[in-house]
């Protein structure tokens, strides 16, 4: 049986002005015959990870599926570190199987001293062919270690340990040749609809972190041109009084998520009780964002709403 890998660019792939393929970047890795499968590359389309859209992964994620049901043992896609967070995620959601679905990619490209890649890349495949990582879901692996997509973060620009997941850690290690998965994440339910990529990109969720002094200008006309609002709030959920009123009439039209702008925790229900704190802004037709951070959170929002599956009861899961 052999491992399926889908390359879309990225830092990986970048070689100065070329543009390197999935039979370049294996040739370029030491370590490849030890793996015990064979390695089918479809190298997708070479386009920065800034420039990808939901669509897009949600069309590499059903030829990856077509490929563990044609019997491979996993699969391991490659893209740029910009937005990978939130590719994995959004596979997380939609991915059946029990067969890992890996992301990785590099933060140094082949022309610099140390590039990451080809470690990244070698470990990932590891991780896909691995009997510990079934039943996972969809998983980011770099710098060695395992992590679930729904936790994940890329926390700094440059640095080649940027991924992390601050509420948990990483669930695993690739040590040498061996997989190590110490602990399992409960598996949950994703989202059950099938969302038409058509679909998808009409339909528009805004992202609003909020700051100080914050009196909401900038979200007067989103309900006429927006089908859903994830809002970054203060620490555990909290937003400055003038704004509560604001939320609440948006809440009233569409779905608005809370969350925090923090990077780590969730946002609390039953503490603070203020004009603007989590008790009002949940009174007032927010929904509880728990864990999952406003990158996620979006994400999430709109598959759910490109697939009229139930919005509060997921994110109920993240609680």
């Amino acid at each position: 049986m052999s491992v399926a890998l889908f390359t879309l660019g990225g830092t990986i792939s970048m070689a100065g002005n070329q543009r390197l393929t999935g039979d370049d970047l294996t040739a370029a890795m030491p370590g490849l015959s030890g793996l015990g499968h064979p390695v089918e590359i479809q190298d997708i389309e070479k386009i920065p990870s800034a420039n990808l859209t939901a669509a897009k992964v949600l069309e590499v994620v059903d030829a990856a599926s077509k490929a563990v049901t044609a019997g491979a043992v996993g699969a391991v896609v490659t893209q740029g570190t910009d937005t990978l967070e939130e590719s994995a995620f959004l596979a997380d959601l939609v991915w059946p199987h029990p067969q890992p679905l890996v992301f990785t990619g590099a933060m140094r490209n082949p022309t610099l001293a140390g590039p990451d890649g080809p470690a990244n890349l070698l470990a990932a495949l590891r991780v896909a062919c691995s009997p510990a990582a079934r039943d996972l879901g969809a998983l980011v692996v770099f710098k060695d270690e395992i992590h679930a997509a729904r936790w994940v973060r890329k926390t700094h620009s440059t640095s080649t340990a940027t991924f992390v997941s601050p509420n948990t850690g990483p669930i695993g290690h690739v040590v040498e040749d061996r997989v190590s998965v110490l602990t399992r994440p409960l598996r949950l339910d994703g989202v059950q609809g099938s969302a038409e990529p058509a679909e998808l990109d009409n339909l528009r969720v805004a992202l609003y972190t909020v700051t100080m002094d914050d009196d909401g200008l900038l979200l007067q006309g989103l309900a006429d041109t927006h089908q859903g609002l994830v809002v970054a709030g203060y620490g555990v959920g909290h937003v400055p009084a003038a704004l509560a009123p604001v939320l609440g009439d948006l809440a009233a039209r569409m779905p608005v998520v809370l969350t925090s702008r923090t990077g780590a925790g969730s946002i609390v229900r039953n503490t603070y009780n203020s004009p603007g704190s989590e008790i009002d802004l949940l009174q007032r037709g927010l929904i509880d964002g728990g864990f999952l951070d406003p990158y996620k959170a979006r994400v999430l929002l709109r598959l759910l709403l490109a697939t009229d599956d139930d919005i509060a009861g997921a994110f109920a899961q993240y609680v």
